[in-house]
């Protein structure tokens, strides 16, 4: 495969990975939605091109989230987890046994949420006490609901690899890079 394909393949799916960010500042409720699809197209990334071209691909969305971006806390749970999730799914999913697969799943969803919430209050200066309400701290409630909403998420990702490479791969006629 030519390198001038890989460059155009990356910087399509960063550009559009970039829009679905962008759009988090048009509408509000997809401050996690959008990053999220966003992450998930890096896994045609990861199919065509490999590891190494999803996590350029990655590590620019997020710089240019980062920058432009202004709804932070989108570009936040892009950076933290919903970009590179996708990628180090397939690697997390080459053990053999699923009990450690889904105890690494959820160590890595976990301290990268813990991360997040710290990142906020530490870098865009939110109050802890902004998180009490009726005396219930919700950092832990966010926590648990979304422990079960990444099983959703998760399953979700397998998915949309499976219909990637049984609709679109195919078309496209390439050798898979996993």
């Amino acid at each position: 495969m030519k390198t001038s394909y890989k460059v155009a393949l990356g910087g399509v799916i960063g550009a559009l990975s970039l829009v679905l960010m962008l759009l988090t500042s048009l509408i509000p409720f997809g401050t996690f939605a959008f990053p999220a699809f966003a992450g998930m197209l890096l896994i045609c990334v990861v199919i065509e091109l490999g590891y190494s071209w999803a996590f350029i691909v990655y590590t620019v969305v997020s710089a240019l989230s980062l920058l432009f971006l202004t709804d932070k806390e989108a570009a936040l749970y892009y950076v933290v987890f919903l970009g590179f999730y996708p990628i180090i799914k397939g690697l997390i999913e080459k053990l053999r046994k699923r009990t450690p697969q889904y105890i690494i799943k959820y160590f890595v969803f976990n301290v990268c949420m813990v991360l997040a919430f710290y990142l906020s209050i530490y870098i865009f200066l939110i109050p802890k006490e902004s998180f009490n309400l009726f005396g219930v701290y919700l950092p832990w409630v966010f926590l648990l609901i979304g422990n079960a909403v990444f099983i959703v998420y998760d399953y979700c990702i397998s998915k949309v690899v499976t219909v990637y490479l049984l609709k679109i791969h195919k078309l496209l006629g390439n050798k898979t890079k996993l």
